[in-house]
């Protein structure tokens, strides 16, 4: 396992770096405010790197493949990022992408990475030749945005237990009714990966989970307006509302009712909690470059005040979690690269690297002063945009428990 970025690495790490300093951080005054939407931008950075074509490729293949299945061939096989970015989405690459872009806008990762790594490739590896074909590649492309559907204002942490919102059979179609909230894109978006359970008459703790792809204006679906958020404001969230929405088999996403919705959304969440430590990544990093800058440059008493001792400490501090946090994304990295799935170690360090990016950037403003209160320090938008990680994707409280009760042997 290396603990060094290849070439090719470095040289994303530099193309991002520089997008970011003349597209994203310009823009991320319009994006907090609301008066600009992240989605062009998405689109922009797609382009400039070359994904669009890339995922074009990777979606024509995998039909191709889910064609020879559906006529008698061989499986079509599991779909990863590599899978939707060729080279570029290698593991550690993603990695660095995340990293970089976080240390200007976590937020902007979050719309991203949902719309495509979360919806995207929800359909490119579960969907039907059909479902791949018309949606993967508007998705992983951001032709399309999308929204991945799975919290109710009853069901965040059980979600499945206490989930309401429900699909009951009607001939070829469903009628869809309940509600989902927190979700990302959920204003804006146009295709939507929504979970329900499918009611036949049985007891609602025995109702199967599937999953639907919804697109946007269908009748009885309503999106509602964008939360105002503490933090990840260059991010809209929001509500969606289903009354009596009429989704047609067709949109059953694998095209056969399986009840497998459980175990999609474990594999989802696994890889969403894989991103999160990348993402703290770029927060600390950021927070640690710009408070070392800040100490040597700041004077106080005639000299500056790195030459203080709580300073000093404070410094290594935010070091050594930086590096335990940037070693553990080497570790994600190498693991997803060797197909290792290891929950205690994935939800554990979700937990930790989150902590750790929240700790780094309130010792980032305590170091800058009454500055690192301003917005225009940067540092601020960074402590605001951190505290969601402890709450995506799992709590932290939910995210330790799982790995002590996963190495407990109490949950597989």
């Amino acid at each position: 396992m290396s603990f060094e970025l290849s070439e090719m690495a470095v040289m994303i790490q530099d193309m991002v770096r520089q997008w970011c300093e003349r597209k994203l951080r310009p823009a991320l005054p319009q994006l907090e405010s609301g008066e600009l939407l992240p989605y062009d931008l998405m689109r922009d950075l797609s382009a400039s790197m070359g994904l669009g074509e890339m995922a074009k490729m990777s979606v024509e293949s995998r039909v191709r493949k889910l064609r020879e299945k559906e006529a008698g061939g061989a499986a079509a096989g599991a779909v990863g990022m590599k899978d939707i970015m060729g080279d570029a989405g290698n593991p550690m690459m993603m990695a660095v992408v995340t990293k970089e872009l976080s240390r200007c806008s976590p937020g902007f990762v979050t719309s991203w990475g949902v719309s495509a790594g979360l919806a995207g490739a929800a359909v490119l590896s579960k969907g039907t030749a059909d479902q791949v074909e018309k949606y993967a590649l508007a998705l992983t492309s951001f032709e399309k945005i999308g929204a991945w559907c799975l919290t109710e204002p009853g069901a965040g942490s059980d979600a499945f237990g206490s989930m309401r919102t429900v699909a009951v059979p009607d001939g070829d179609d469903y009628i869809l009714n309940g509600q989902k909230t927190f979700i990302t894109n959920g204003p804006y978006a146009d295709i939507f990966i929504v979970y329900a359970k499918v009611d036949r008459g049985q007891p609602r703790e025995q109702m199967p989970v599937s999953t639907f792809i919804l697109e946007k204006g269908m009748p009885g679906f309503t999106q509602g307006q964008p939360f105002h958020k503490m933090g990840m404001k260059d991010s809209p969230t929001g509500e969606l509302f289903f009354d009596n929405v009429r989704v047609p088999r067709a949109n059953l996403l694998g095209g056969v009712e399986k009840g497998e919705g459980r175990q999609d959304t474990k594999e989802s969440l696994g890889n969403e909690r894989s991103g999160i430590p990348a993402m703290a990544w770029g927060i600390i990093e950021e927070c640690y470059e710009r408070s070392k800058t800040y100490a040597l440059d700041r004077r106080q008493f005639g000299r500056s005040i790195g030459e203080f001792q709580a300073i000093q400490l404070d410094l290594a501090d935010m070091y050594v979690k930086y590096r335990n946090v940037e070693n553990i994304v080497y570790r994600l990295a190498w693991m997803q690269k060797k197909g290792i799935r290891d929950a205690a170690f994935i939800t554990a360090s979700k937990a930790y690297a989150s902590q750790m990016a929240v700790d780094c950037a309130m010792k980032a403003i305590q170091i800058h002063g009454g500055y690192g209160y301003m917005e225009e320090y940067h540092i601020a938008k960074l402590a605001r945009d951190a505290k969601l990680l402890e709450l995506g994707a799992g709590t932290t409280h939910i995210n330790y428990l799982t790995a002590a009760r996963v190495e407990l042997g109490l949950v597989k």
